[in-house]
């Protein structure tokens, strides 16, 4: 039995990601001086980056977490694309499962951050370049026979969804056949997943929960509101546990055996530089932890403690264990919400 501060090993684990690979470019600059041409200021070019973002960000945590890490999804065959394959690749990534198509862009989040000289870089502006139409029927259909013939030989599935279409009844499909063969499947939504009902995880954020309930964001607020949208969704489509992600408010945990919640502070919430990629490391220690055997709670700490680890960092950087193993120890602990109220259905 491990205790609560050690993170397990997850070398032995062989865990596959799919979803939407998306460029996370970043452009840094310097304030330079007022422009004549109008009442702003003139940035001043000091470098840029492309990372792996969306689905890639989350196999990257994974590989740098020590797990075996496979990926599938789709790229097209541009400057972008071809960069976060490279990148996977350099990472000893399994990108076999990925398929270059033509009439596609490889969807890029280019964000803007500047500051003075000496101070940390903060976001400025973010501009997002995505494709026209979303992922073809037959392109998904394709993806999700390469995923299914996975079966019985990977211990978990991390299902990342950002909205470009490759995510849907297909996946779906693949994914309990995977889950039935042992594997531990988990879903980091963005739209509706009623498809996935039974599946092992769902890690909505407090926007996606609002969409998936039909309620408004702003009707969230209170922890009833949350535990009565959380408790709806266990009912209709029954994953066997719903983690909210609330951004510096932290985590919540809802299963049938702890309906009322498990709450967790935000880890680092003190020292917060960028968010980007938090959600994607989130979900990717959280899978870990449920494929090494760890419990709900434990495992939303883990998660929350990695989470904590890169919003420190600018730019999409994913947590290397060695940085999750110093950090677990000073994470917040989990509490239950008192009061606890049925789940029925």
């Amino acid at each position: 039995m491990l205790t609560p501060n050690v993170v397990p090993d997850f070398t032995g684990l062989r865990v596959a990601v799919v979803g939407d690979l998306v460029a996370d470019h970043y452009l840094f600059a310097r304030p330079g001086r007022l422009s004549r041409e109008a009442p702003v200021m003139v940035l001043r070019h000091c470098g840029e980056e492309v990372c792996p973002g969306g689905a890639a960000s989350a196999a990257l945590n994974l590989w740098n977490l020590g797990a075996q890490t496979l990926v599938l999804g789709v790229v097209a065959k541009d400057f972008n694309g071809r960069e976060v394959l490279r990148q996977l690749e350099q990472g000893q990534i399994d990108v076999s499962g990925v398929m270059p198509i033509d009439d596609w862009v490889t969807p890029c989040k280019t964000r803007i951050l500047g500051s003075d000289s000496g101070r940390t870089m903060q976001q400025l502006l973010r501009i997002d370049r995505e494709p026209d139409v979303l992922v073809r029927t037959e392109v998904r259909s394709a993806i999700a026979k390469k995923l299914a013939s996975l079966a019985g030989s990977i211990d978990a599935l991390l299902i990342s969804d950002h909205g470009y279409g490759l995510v849907g009844p297909e996946v779906a499909k693949a994914a309990h056949e995977i889950q039935e063969a042992g594997a531990v499947c988990v879903l980091d939504p963005r739209g509706d997943f009623s498809a996935f009902r039974g599946i092992s995880a769902v890690l909505p954020n407090l926007r996606e929960l609002g969409m998936a309930t039909h309620r408004q964001v702003e009707d969230l607020m209170s922890h009833a509101a949350l535990a009565e949208a959380a408790r709806e969704l266990l009912c209709r489509n029954g994953p066997e546990k719903l983690l909210v992600t609330l951004g510096n408010g932290g985590m919540v945990l809802f299963t049938r055996d702890e309906p009322q919640g498990i709450t967790v502070r935000a880890a680092g919430e003190q020292a917060v530089i960028d968010v980007s990629g938090a959600g994607e490391t989130a979900a990717a220690a959280f899978t870990l932890a449920l494929a090494a055997g760890l419990e709900g709670p434990r495992a939303m700490r883990l998660a929350n403690a990695a989470a904590g680890v890169v919003v420190m960092e600018s730019g999409t950087a994913p947590c290397p264990l060695s940085r999750l193993r110093s950090a677990l120890p000073n994470a917040p602990q989990p509490s239950q919400v008192s009061q606890p109220a049925p789940v029925r259905g």
